[in-house]
């Protein structure tokens, strides 16, 4: 496994990180024995970045990430987050809490489940905007300074909040969803990473499973899956995006490798501070994943799948609106037009 490097403070992870959501929430049936070896066997094969969150399974993913690495803690570059509020009948969260007076509590909350004694990367999962964002990540870094937290992130902040927030203390990476039919970051947020130095990682690089199987119906997915609430997964959208689907297949069908291995690769190929963390509970999709890390694509190829998969070229948004009002990137990505 290659590696790269995340902000200008020497964050060194593995060009693939694993994201574990799914491994407690949000996918169909849970088990928590294969998302156990997945995670060994993710280690196995040199990734070293596992993603997590307090909001993930209410902090049951946490706990089943902090039980997978213990005895492998000097292996693991261990991401996790704090700030969504899930509302109390389940279902996705859908506020958010950065006062400072949180953050501590949050953390340490984190670190109990997790069983370690610092996290490596420590996110913010999504931006307060009634909270100033230099009152959170002050808060935040005296974590830093009290040990018990490495590095800082942000996840779907905009242009104008990372400027404020890298003024406070470094940050590392901005994690926020990326992938051939969500390009906006591209518009201004990616570009702002690189002037400041911030590391970029992508969430759902493979669009929540679509980039990976030929799926026709939201029906067929279990009862509980998210995806049946995303507007791109709805009946008339999932069918339009589908020639997204046959045009990956086409192209990956020439380069002899999967969709889903294209649809990494070219991500990795969008720079070495990009660091997508594909998330699966299933080895046999961790593998293939993997993978796609050896897989070089020419200037040809990447011009070729850009073309395929223009800014926009996804029909219906990325959430549902009361969710799709937490992501400054989105307001951004719309304000730039």
């Amino acid at each position: 496994m290659k590696l790269r490097t995340l902000g200008s403070g020497g964050l060194t992870v593995s060009a693939l990180g694993l994201g574990c959501m799914g491994m407690s929430q949000s996918y169909g049936a849970l088990d928590d024995d294969e998302s156990i070896r997945t995670l060994h066997r993710a280690l196995d094969l040199g990734v070293t970045l596992i993603d997590t969150a307090d909001a993930y399974g209410k902090g049951a993913n946490e706990a089943l990430v902090g039980r997978g690495i213990r005895d492998r803690r000097q292996g693991v570059v261990l991401a996790s987050k704090f700030g969504l509020v899930p509302p109390p009948g389940g279902g996705p969260a859908t506020d958010v809490d950065g006062r400072p007076e949180r953050v501590k509590g949050c953390c340490e909350a984190s670190l109990r489940r997790l069983g370690v004694d610092v996290i490596d990367l420590y996110y913010l999962h999504r931006v307060d905007p009634n909270v100033p964002i230099e009152d959170t990540v002050g808060a935040m870094a005296q974590l830093v300074r009290e040990g018990k937290v490495r590095f800082l992130g942000l996840s779907e902040a905009g242009p104008a909040t990372l400027h404020r927030a890298h003024r406070t203390h470094p940050i590392a990476a901005l994690q926020s969803e990326y992938s051939l039919w969500t390009r906006e970051p591209e518009q201004t947020v990616l570009p702002t990473c690189r002037e400041l130095g911030i590391g970029f990682v992508p969430f759902s690089p493979l669009g929540r499973g679509f980039f990976a199987s030929a799926m026709t119906s939201a029906d067929t997915l279990a009862t509980n899956d998210v995806r049946r609430k995303l507007p791109r997964f709805e009946v008339e959208n999932l069918q339009r995006n589908r020639d997204l689907f046959n045009r990956l297949e086409k192209l990956a069908r020439a380069k002899r490798c999967s969709t889903a291995q294209l649809a990494l690769a070219w991500l990795l190929a969008k720079g070495d501070d990009i660091v997508p963390i594909p998330g699966t509970k299933r080895r046999k999709y961790l593998e293939e994943n993997v993978a796609a890390a050896t897989l070089d694509l020419t200037r040809d190829e990447v011009a070729a799948l850009d073309e395929a998969f223009p800014i926009g070229a996804a029909s219906g948004t990325r959430y549902p609106p009361e969710s799709m009002r937490l992501l400054e990137t989105e307001r951004r990505a719309a304000a730039q037009g």
